[in-house]
């Protein structure tokens, strides 16, 4: 019986950490930056985990019972809580306090279990192997959770799921419990009645998690959902109106059918057209295809390798009907290949030159996507760039994120290339930002592949072109320590109302 109570410290402190991550994870997909979320989430956990330790000095009898209901508690509040959190979230205008209070809610109460069992058990073990074994299972449980959760939670079962599995197993060890002190628990029908009615709850949240998380983001997207999937990396959203089609990483806009066209038109073309028969084209990021379809515009290409880190992405562009319609088939042409990797640790191992680089990936908001914005990432470019190639970097809105467009200019120009900048209005995003890198003299080019519907020479004359609430004086560069450009993007948009 000790030994099976043992096993609950193992199976709680795993329930308890995989509350933890989902919430951090969960609050970085809703309010972005990673980084601070994590760091607030955890911080916020930890305390109230102590608190909760605190409390439990104060339950001096039915100790048993009192664990069972702490099991079924968590089991029912860390369960429901991340369809509570994405269900609230258009809604609550005060999204952070019911979040920090979700969490603090399963803290305390995590906090409470362990105390609570090492008094149970102190009868059946000496003092020092009791804290020796009880720690043991505890930090053990705490290294499953954190393999299983990234590596078969989130890009197999997804938030939703994960959290009801895991209320559900939480609810199992009351059931437990309550079957190995069955004599010793008070009010043993009460208890057994209220345990069974909280699992058969949480089995229903986790069998319906895809209808609650369709609700959701039914909620939280204007036209319909076509296509909902959350990725080992990302949660991938396609919404569709009669005439639109849009794509949402982390709930954040990728692209819009309506305009898409002028971002990538301007992105590939102003460089590309440029050169004098390109044959080698690079892609970073652009997982869905669209800058390779321009790309592709250029009869002389004879090879065009497009690196993206999620196979899901690159997946439903090569296949979904509507997508393949979008970019006209790109990433299955036989000049394509398609590399998912990390595009950091792919440049450095990479030995090919490349005539012209686009470089697509999301803002830099938050420092894992912030490093491929650094001087040290860039260098990497350096070295793959050919000494007559192009390179093209979207580098967020210079009327929003000034501080941020002008970081990425200036870092560029630290590693040796010469830089020119440019924008174009895209009316899904507003005015966007792009800096074309080279090692010579750029020349704005003035012939266009035909058949184009934004740029063409007359345009290209004025993207240039910057007028004066655009400009700001930076001296700083993004290095890998410091980071600094997702401090200015976090700061510059979450000033900037829509």
């Amino acid at each position: 019986m000790s030994y099976a109570l043992l096993l609950s410290v193992f199976i709680i402190s795993t329930c308890g950490l995989v509350y933890e991550l989902i919430a951090g994870t969960l609050a970085s997909y809703l309010l972005g930056d990673s980084v601070t979320q994590f760091s607030t989430i955890i911080g916020v956990y930890l305390f109230s985990m102590g608190v909760g330790s605190f409390l439990s000095q104060y339950i001096n009898t039915g100790l048993i019972s009192f664990f069972i209901q702490v099991e079924l508690l968590i089991g029912l509040v860390g369960g429901f809580s991340t369809s509570i959190l994405f269900l609230s979230f258009e809604y609550v205008s005060s999204f952070r306090i019911l979040l920090y209070s979700l969490v603090s809610i399963t803290g305390i109460l995590v906090g409470i279990e362990i105390p609570i069992l090492m008094r149970i058990l102190k009868s059946h073990f000496e003092f020092k192997d009791l804290v020796s074994k009880v720690f043991t299972f505890d930090y053990v449980g705490a290294l499953i959770a954190s393999l299983l959760f990234p590596l078969v939670l989130v890009p197999h079962l997804g938030l939703v799921r994960s959290s009801f599995m895991f209320g559900i197993i939480n609810v199992l060890v009351g059931i437990w419990t309550i079957y190995l002190f069955e004599k010793e628990v008070r009010w043993l029908k009460v208890m057994k009645g209220s345990a069974f009615l909280v699992l058969i709850s949480l089995i229903l949240g986790f069998v319906f998690s895809e209808k609650i998380m369709s609700i959701a983001e039914s909620i939280g997207y204007q036209d319909n959902v076509l296509y909902a999937k959350t990725s080992k990396y990302q949660r991938i959203v396609l919404t569709k109106s009669n005439t639109d089609l849009r794509l949402f990483l982390n709930g954040n806009l990728q692209f819009s059918s309506r305009d898409e066209y002028r971002y990538h038109e301007a992105l590939v073309h102003f460089g590309l057209a440029s050169l004098k028969n390109p044959k080698t084209a690079l892609v970073l990021g652009g997982g869905d295809g669209l800058a390779v379809r321009e790309i592709l515009k250029y009869p002389s290409i004879e090879k065009i390798i497009l690196v993206d880190l999620d196979p899901a992405m690159t997946g439903l562009f090569s296949e979904n009907e509507f997508l393949l319609r979008l970019n006209q088939n790109s990433l299955l042409s036989e000049k394509v290949r398609v590399i998912n990797d990390d595009a950091f640790l792919w440049l450095k191992q990479n030995e090919m030159k490349f005539d012209f680089i686009a470089i697509d990936f999301p803002d830099p908001s938050n420092f894992s996507v912030g490093k491929l914005y650094t001087d040290s990432f860039y260098r990497l470019i350096q070295k793959t760039l050919d000494q007559n190639g192009v390179g093209v970097i979207q580098s967020t809105s210079p009327y929003v994120a000034k501080k941020s467009f002008w970081c990425v200019d200036n870092t560029l120009k630290s590693v040796g290339f010469q830089t020119t900048p440019y924008h174009v209005f895209v009316p899904a995003f507003g005015d966007w930002g792009y800096i074309l890198i080279s090692r010579n003299t750029f020349r704005v080019p003035e012939e266009f592949p035909e058949g184009l519907l934004y740029i063409n020479k007359d345009v290209a004359a004025t993207l240039t072109v910057f007028p004066g609430d655009m400009l700001q004086k930076i001296n700083d560069v993004n290095r890998l320590n410091n980071q600094i450009l997702v401090r200015y993007f976090e700061e510059e948009w979450s000033e900037y109302v829509h």
